[in-house]
């Protein structure tokens, strides 16, 4: 398995919960919508908590600041991964939920790439 990771930062003029109410309650249910086409196995998304605690983590790290959230998507394979997404249809839900990330998404802060899990 192959994990599609993103972390994010919200869009700037979002709070956290908007956000995150956006993320869960609009554009899960779009990208659910699309199995047929994306094909992932598993989708999950953590928010982050505010948290005191986040805060410590942070600055006894010297780390910067936090993502507003990680979406974790899994795919059988890396060539299953790229074979659903550079199809014809995979292309057009690339524009679909590109221009939806758009709307709660700073693009610009956030990072994605593929992932290999090891558990320990």
């Amino acid at each position: 398995m192959i994990k599609f990771v993103m972390c994010l930062h919200r869009h700037p003029d979002l709070s956290r919960q908007e956000f995150q109410d956006y993320w869960q309650n609009k554009h899960a249910p779009l990208f659910q919508s699309f199995v047929d086409t994306h094909k992932a196995r598993r989708y999950v998304q953590d928010h982050t908590i505010d948290s005191p605690a986040n805060d410590m983590l942070r600055e006894s790290r010297g780390m910067v600041q936090e993502f507003d959230g990680v979406a974790e998507v899994w795919f059988e394979s890396e060539q299953a991964f790229i074979d659903a997404m550079s199809s014809p249809e995979g292309q057009k839900l690339g524009v679909i939920l590109h221009e939806d990330e758009s709307k709660f998404i700073d693009h610009a802060r956030s990072t994605a790439f593929l992932a290999e899990e090891h558990e320990v």
